[in-house]
């Protein structure tokens, strides 16, 4: 795919990062605004990240790298993959799922495609903040979405798009920063985030989540997994880590008052639902490729979920959350806030 080939909802829809201003089309590699920002395109994939933001993950100058590269020295855009499942998810499977996948790095026979929470898409549009290879916005697209997905590791940005063409549907994706999203105000529907912001800072989190904010229509909804430190689990390995608190890009657990707290504040009302117990991934959609002792994990998880709609205590010992708001009409800043 080239640039004169991008398609038009994000050539309408994006914006610089850095100013928020509208972007132009440059030669077949480049986008533009107006204070003379310029940012690559790399076989259509366009790179939005900002050289001097202090990076949450080593994988930006990766990106950064591996972009300058293609612009120096353009190729062919790769084929889609003929294989079954695409070598980039055969390799991190156990990275991108977690440790109940571990078993299956190298040996997947289908993708592991969860089921979104959400009601049927009917066109809106669908943001996935950390994205990697697409899982959810598969998951979108196949629910009707216009899905978008985010993320900052370039070769992850472009097995997902191989993976689009293979399994028939076409979410955009962008190399991007979810703490400058490089989208016009009130772009997206739903904004949606899955084991990603729990390995933020406390700060790079608030920033996103204002980010969250600024993207989202009035009305619109964001959903995103995060995970709750009263969890059975997670008060497990807190424990066994002698509570020293995150390194690197560990998981940051959260108390659900002050997730309500930061999210309500950001985007507006606030709710919190179980999304799993005994695990921060527990995806029934899996259990088939799964082995049978996590497979025993995950439907008691999948149980104890159920149940927690007649029992709402049972938010606050689940270890994985999702916290549901929605966009209230107050104009926000994109940096305001408080954590």
């Amino acid at each position: 795919m080239t640039l004169e080939t991008l398609d038009p909802w994000l050539q309408a829809h994006m914006v610089c990062p850095r100013d928020q201003q509208k972007l132009a089309l440059g030669d077949p590699q480049t986008l533009h605004c107006s204070s003379g920002h310029t940012y690559p395109v790399i076989h259509g994939i366009p790179v939005m990240l900002l050289v001097e933001a202090s990076p949450t993950h080593g994988i930006f100058s990766v990106s950064l790298a591996q972009a300058r590269e293609a612009v120096a020295h353009p190729s062919a855009d790769a084929p889609a993959t003929t294989e079954t499942v695409d070598p980039f998810v055969q390799k991190e499977i156990g990275a991108t799922c977690g440790n109940m996948y571990k078993s299956l790095i190298n040996q997947l026979k289908d993708y592991p495609i969860p089921q979104l929470r959400l009601p049927t898409g009917n066109g809106n549009a669908f943001l996935d903040i950390g994205c990697n290879w697409g899982r959810w916005c598969v998951s979108a697209a196949r629910m009707g979405y216009r899905a978008v997905g985010i993320d900052p590791s370039l070769e992850a940005v472009r097995a997902a798009c191989r993976i689009g063409k293979q399994l028939g549907v076409s979410p955009l994706y962008v190399v991007a920063d979810s703490r400058y999203l490089p989208f016009a105000p009130g772009s997206f529907d739903v904004v949606f985030s899955y084991s990603v912001l729990q390995h933020l800072e406390r700060e790079d989190v608030r920033i996103t989540v204002q980010e969250i904010a600024r993207v989202l229509r009035a009305g619109g909804s964001s959903l995103v997994q995060m995970p709750n430190r009263f969890g059975l689990l997670n008060i497990y390995y807190e424990f066994r880590q002698l509570f020293r608190g995150p390194v690197l890009f560990d998981v940051h657990y959260w108390w659900p008052w002050t997730l309500r707290s930061v999210f309500g504040r950001a985007v507006g009302p606030t709710t919190l639902s179980v999304d799993g117990f005994f695990s921060l991934n527990p995806q029934k959609s899996d259990l088939t490729m799964l082995p049978w002792y996590f497979r025993l994990i995950v439907s008691i998880s999948e149980a104890l979920r159920k149940f927690s709609a007649k029992c709402p205590g049972l938010v606050y010992l689940a270890d994985s959350l999702y916290v549901q708001s929605q966009r209230h009409e107050r104009s926000l800043s994109a940096k305001s806030g408080v954590l």
